[in-house]
């Protein structure tokens, strides 16, 4: 994967939680409990595709611009985007898709919730 940085990167950020979901073979990344990305592992244990949460729009957008940005690899492909972690997405890009991936997923929850991650 040429994405060396991305487990340093999400974890870096207010409230993230990283475990490995056993039967899917993916490590996924939370916050608040819930998911905003996940590393996704081939049956050799080697990344198959990185998955974070856009605005449908956007990630439709993205799809069309980048042959290795494509729906999400198992999850609801309106909202999920799966990215190939041995593609040419830049990592400029690919940070700030995590970005807006961790902001979806902690603005969907509570106020005070928010406030307990951020804070705290």
């Amino acid at each position: 994967m040429r994405y060396t940085w991305i487990d340093e990167y999400l974890l870096g950020k207010a409230g993230v939680a990283k475990d490995f979901k056993e039967e899917w073979k993916w490590f996924r990344y939370q916050v608040g409990g819930k998911m905003f990305a996940a590393i996704c592992l081939d049956e050799d244990g080697e990344p198959c595709y990185i998955t974070l949460k856009l605005e449908p729009a956007e990630g439709d957008f993205l799809r069309q611009q980048y042959e290795d940005i494509i729906p999400g690899y198992y999850m609801n492909k309106v909202h999920w985007n799966s990215v190939k972690p041995d593609g040419a997405v830049p990592d400029d890009l690919l940070k700030d898709l995590l970005d807006k991936s961790y902001q979806l997923v902690l603005g969907g929850l509570s106020k005070k919730k928010q406030r307990e991650i951020l804070e705290g």
